[in-house]
């Protein structure tokens, strides 16, 4: 499948360099955490072929995730808990997530394009950008380096927790992870509060 290359237009009130884009990935699996990354893009360093990290293949997510590292301003990748989202629920998560994104990035933004329509509570000048994976430079780097990151957690967890198939599907809720998790029931890596793993729990 091929992406372009350049992405949807986005008019942002900030014009200066300091600009911080920020994406989650995980919101939608029932295992395992979901992980926030932040990314400053260097204006006289561009990273070509950017767009959201769901559209791009494998194997071109993992070359810009290397080439995103290597001439970003600054990043950062941090994580809710699978103990957090149960007890704050996945958006207020996802946003945690993301706060500690941008609070980490080694430069701190001047202003903040976060993907989506709500914002954490934060003192960050920043704007909501719907789709913003599709249209922002920063936000789609952003969303590849969560992406790349998550992914790879999923693999390693499938060796500690054979069976589900988590590499294959990274925990979302596929037919191969539904049908395995009413055979051999919720690990410890599954989100307790999501109406498939409760009602398995609810089963024991």
């Amino acid at each position: 499948m091929k992406t372009k290359s350049t992405l949807p237009p986005y008019v942002s009130p900030y014009s200066g360099t300091l600009l911080a884009g920020v994406d989650e990935v995980g919101r939608g699996p029932l295992a395992g955490d979901v992980v926030a990354a932040a990314v400053i893009l260097d204006p006289e360093n561009p990273v070509a072929g950017l767009a959201d990290s769901k559209k791009l293949t494998e194997k071109k997510r993992e070359l810009l995730f290397d080439e995103i590292r290597e001439k970003a301003l600054a990043f950062a990748v941090t994580r809710a808990t699978i103990e957090e989202i149960d007890q704050l629920n996945i958006l207020h998560a996802s946003l945690l997530a993301m706060k500690r994104a941008v609070e980490q990035l080694s430069v701190q933004p001047e202003f903040v394009l976060v993907d989506g329509n709500r914002k954490p509570n934060w003192h960050y000048a920043c704007d909501t950008v719907v789709k913003g994976d599709d249209r922002v430079a920063a936000i789609a780097a952003a969303s590849i380096l969560a992406k790349v990151t998550r992914d790879r957690e999923m693999v390693a967890l499938d060796k500690e927790y054979p069976g589900y198939g988590l590499a294959g599907h990274k925990g979302y809720p596929t037919k191969v992870h539904m049908e395995a998790l009413e055979r051999l029931g919720a690990s410890d890596i599954h989100r307790k509060s999501f109406g498939p793993v409760r009602r398995q729990l609810e089963l024991i």
